[in-house]
């Protein structure tokens, strides 16, 4: 979360006052240094999160064209769990009609106006189908209500009631930062191997018993991707005749 990088812009380890640097535009999501950075050793950023649920859509899900399945971004989820006007602000979400299955990052942030007031991820998984949300939290029980509010929400959204089970069985992070590692890791786990690779007669399981999570892995995994996508962004500037600023990250869509 950016509840920590949000400090550290206003007053950093050596109080520095200069704004992040734009890194990367890829589609929709844009990552500044800030991101990068917290991404390598801290909490991950809102916008961590929403490039990897991009680049999932981007790289993975287009291999599968008959998947429904949605990816919601941490501040479509932000709203689901903070609107005071759920009826009117439902347009803003995707049109779940068709969709099979939802993937929601949880965060436990309170604070309606600030998406980054958080501390702590966990990942909703809902089948839509089977009218059932399965909640992986790696710090116990911490988003439990925040998980069953979005439940709930969705629910009325969705004009469905859903059941909540919570997996007890998530992998354990080891300290109190990798919850959003977790949740990236745990998102392709499951969408790849539960969901996708999954045959249409096939009792699919979404126990998380034995599964292990390299979080270390995980982050120079990201960031290999990053820096590959940087790269292609910067050949393509210099390849093409309307290179747009110097000061513009490079950009993949």
């Amino acid at each position: 979360m950016r509840f920590r990088d949000s400090m550290a812009r206003h007053f950093g380890d050596s109080l520095s006052t200069s704004a992040p640097k734009p890194y990367l535009s890829y589609y929709d999501i844009r990552l500044d240094t800030e991101d990068i950075k917290a991404l390598k050793h801290d909490w991950l950023t809102d916008s961590a999160i929403a490039f990897w649920e991009e680049w999932l859509e981007r790289e993975i899900l287009p291999q599968y064209p008959q998947a429904r399945i949605v990816l919601l971004r941490p501040v479509v989820s932000h709203l689901l769990l903070q609107t005071t006007d759920l009826k009117n602000d439902a347009s803003a979400l995707p049109d779940f009609r068709r969709v099979t299955h939802i993937f929601i990052p949880i965060s436990d942030s309170r604070d309606r106006w600030n998406a980054d007031s958080g501390s702590h991820w966990s990942l909703l998984l809902v089948s839509v189908i089977d009218r059932v949300a399965f909640h992986y939290d790696s710090l116990g029980g911490s988003n439990f209500s925040a998980a069953r509010r979005a439940v709930d929400r969705l629910g009325w959204v969705l004009n469905m009631q859903l059941r909540f089970h919570q997996l007890e069985d998530t992998p354990q992070q080891e300290n109190g930062k990798d919850c959003g590692v977790f949740v990236c890791i745990l998102m392709r786990h499951l969408l790849v191997k539960r969901l996708l690779n999954a045959s249409h007669d096939e009792k699919v399981s979404m126990s998380m018993s034995g599964k292990m999570i390299d979080s270390r892995g995980g982050r120079k995994e990201m960031l290999r991707i990053i820096e590959s996508l940087r790269k292609e962004g910067e050949r393509r500037r210099s390849a093409s005749p309307f290179a747009g600023s110097p000061n513009d990250p490079p950009r993949i869509d």
